[in-house]
């Protein structure tokens, strides 16, 4: 609802801004929120978020108040989301997926905890590994909580300890490949910190 909107808009917002002060036509904030609106409407590239913005232009503008003579143009898209850092805009994921978070009084929350190799994201040529995406999944509430990417899949097992301490849940419980529950690893889980 437009309530979500609001919310991921003010969270957009604090996605640092590195363009230059001069010629900023379209505000950072709303270019991450449309952007993300196509993409789940099935947009895969920069001319189909640009595209989504022409066809909602209208409605766009009425509902955020902008003043946008047209939709940004997909190379001022792209440009603008070369200039996002990835942890930013990780960071700002995060805390509007915490904000989402349903209050779960009496029920553990289970989360679950996968990684996937991104078809496609390697490039032999340039000897570029191929993009390794772990992601944290409330289950009961359906919301992604948070995601980083990792160079190989052997890398993942130390990472998403790191990325568990990150989320900074308690009382949850977690589900895992069978490759995280090596004794050397769980070890280290299972002891009590000194915190």
């Amino acid at each position: 609802g437009d309530g979500t909107m609001m919310l991921m808009q003010n969270h957009l917002a604090h996605v640092p801004d590195l363009r230059g002060t001069r010629g900023r036509r379209y505000d950072l904030a709303h270019i991450l929120l449309f952007s993300i609106l196509a993409v789940l409407s099935g947009a895969a590239s920069y001319r189909k978020i640009q595209k989504f913005m022409e066809i909602h232009h209208k409605k766009l503008i009425e509902i955020f108040n902008l003043q946008w003579k047209r939709a940004p143009a997909h190379t001022t898209i792209r440009d603008i989301f070369k200039r996002v850092e990835e942890d930013d805009f990780e960071q700002v994921f995060r805390s509007h997926s915490r904000a989402i978070l349903p209050d779960e009084h009496d029920a553990v929350m289970c989360v679950a905890v996968d990684g996937k190799t991104l078809k496609g994201s390697f490039d032999h040529v340039n000897g570029v590994k191929a993009a390794h995406i772990v992601d944290a999944f409330a289950v009961g509430s359906q919301i992604i909580l948070g995601h980083f990417t990792t160079n190989s899949k052997s890398n993942e097992i130390p990472a998403v300890q790191a990325f568990i301490q990150e989320l900074g849940l308690s009382g949850c419980v977690f589900t895992m490949d069978a490759m995280h529950c090596q004794k050397k690893h769980l070890k280290s889980c299972l002891e009590p910190t000194t915190d």
